[in-house]
């Protein structure tokens, strides 16, 4: 687990973000150059198996420079699991811009997810923060807030073309659509490449079918 953390309560909370983000150009340069070393340990060897202290050899850092900028292995991966956010969330936004009725945004959509696949499988880093994210608790809830701005998008897009259906019904089942997305993803990235496929394909139909009863 990378440095989980509970409240007194014992429910999960947030990874801490970074200390600052770089101005300077040198600065900034170093920061990317830690980000990207870290990207490469955990594609080797798994987040869990990251160190401080690699990251900083990797990088070509002395390692009070690195703690300068992250306090943990956790704010690392949350600036790389937000980075990944950001990019999926431009994906959506474009890959459902311009629909004009419900039959084309569903294939859209559709096309989105196969899009969102084949990413993942290009891009083995991806996945590997995409499961650091799921062992650490503090991690686990940008999931989740992502899961929400990707529903909200969706549901966005959907009241656009019914603007008579209800909201609330609309919202629920987009971020259900979205988050069950989330979860198809890992399972068909665990699987063989037929089966990992098959997966994938069976929560089109089934995201498809939802879409169409709204």
């Amino acid at each position: 687990m990378i440095d989980g953390r509970l409240s007194e309560n014992g429910a999960a909370t947030e990874a801490p973000a970074p200390r600052r983000e770089p101005v300077q150009k040198r600065s900034r340069e170093r920061y990317e150059r830690m980000l990207e070393a870290a990207k490469e340990l955990i594609t080797q060897g798994g987040s869990d198996a990251m160190k401080m202290s690699d990251i900083a050899a990797r990088a070509g850092v002395p390692i009070g420079s690195l703690y300068q900028f992250f306090p943990d292995k956790a704010s690392i991966v949350r600036v790389l699991a937000e980075r990944t956010h950001a990019e999926s969330r431009q994906c959506i936004e474009d890959g459902l811009a311009g629909a004009q009725e419900m039959m084309a945004l569903r294939n859209s959509f559709a096309d989105l997810i196969d899009e969102y696949y084949a990413i993942f499988l290009a891009e083995p880093v991806m996945r590997d923060i995409w499961g650091a994210m799921q062992t650490d608790k503090s991690l686990a809830a940008l999931e989740l807030a992502e899961s929400r701005r990707n529903g909200a998008l969706l549901a966005e897009a959907i009241m656009t073309l019914k603007p008579d259906a209800d909201a609330e019904t609309v919202s629920t089942s987009a971020f259900l659509i979205m988050h069950l997305g989330e979860a198809t993803m890992r399972m068909a990235l665990q699987m063989p490449p037929d089966e990992g496929r098959a997966i994938v394909d069976g929560f089109k139909r089934m995201a498809d079918r939802e879409l169409s009863a709204l």
